[in-house]
């Protein structure tokens, strides 16, 4: 998916949009650094206070915004739904691995050093 540099991409350009009633797609990269998204969740929001139904793809091997075949997956997703709205950041927002599943409660996660310590949304480091 060129999700990265890309700002002409269907989903870029519905987001571009902005709010435009539910369902509401939510778009998450997630990667053990700043720069390598390994895992991509797409959250469908149907109504307010609904619980998103979550989908998510994984590459171990490369940047998964570079697999051709994940953004047609994610607009079948996002259709057989009928998004109205897509809610999503330019950039990998935290580690893939997900607290109490992957690494105890409160703890940072051992696999991915670089995000001990950074804000997820700015990449800055907090104390």
């Amino acid at each position: 998916m060129k999700i990265r540099s890309k700002s002409h991409t269907p989903l870029r350009k519905k987001a571009r949009k902005g709010f435009r009633g539910f369902p509401v797609a939510t778009v998450a990269l997630y990667g053990p650094d700043d720069r390598r998204a390994t895992k991509l969740v797409v959250g469908i929001i149907s109504h307010e206070g609904a619980e998103p139904e979550l989908r998510k793809w994984y590459s171990e091997d490369s940047d998964i915004r570079s697999i051709p075949n994940i953004e047609s997956e994610i607009q079948a997703f996002i259709k057989e739904h009928d998004v109205l709205s897509v809610s999503m950041v330019d950039r990998i927002i935290g580690c893939p691995h997900e607290e109490a599943v992957d690494y105890p409660d409160g703890e940072s996660c051992a696999q991915c050093p670089f995000w001990r310590g950074r804000d997820r949304f700015t990449g800055e480091t907090i104390n």
